[in-house]
């Protein structure tokens, strides 16, 4: 499954899959408990596809950074736990990305990445780096 259908809403646990649109909004179903709700557009919505992280140089789409764990871990979950200390979230994120900006990128942007990489990883939704390697082919 692509990135374009997964949702960061702000204020609520987890991730959601965008189910269909509505004229206010839409409907987006939880990944944690399978609930529907309604989001309207005024709440604080991020489609995981447009997320990024920083680095020393550029930014790293998050779909690399998640395709990046999921090497490491030969597709399982992660050896830590969203609920680790900092130090140990930090040095987790330093082996996958050697050049990330620490001044910019907070721990609590490692924690969510590494929760999200588990409930998409649980959830058998991480083939995304297939769609983009054939459409890097194509570009080039």
């Amino acid at each position: 499954m692509s990135l374009d259908k997964v949702l960061a809403i702000s204020g609520k646990p987890g991730l959601y899959k965008l189910v269909t649109q509505t004229r206010g909004g839409f409907i987006a179903e939880s990944l944690l408990d399978k609930k529907r709700l309604s989001v309207n557009i005024h709440q604080n919505v991020s489609v995981l596809s447009e997320i990024a992280i920083y680095t020393l140089t550029e930014e790293v789409p998050l779909r690399e950074v998640l395709s990046k764990i999921k090497k490491k871990e030969n597709g399982k979950e992660t050896s830590i736990s969203h609920k680790d200390s900092k130090d140990t979230l930090e040095e987790y994120f330093f082996e996958i990305l050697p050049n990330y900006d620490e001044d910019r990128v907070y721990a609590s942007d490692i924690k969510k990445v590494v929760q999200w990489y588990n409930l998409l990883q649980k959830h058998d939704m991480l083939d995304f780096d297939l769609d983009t390697s054939d459409s890097n082919e194509e570009e080039e």
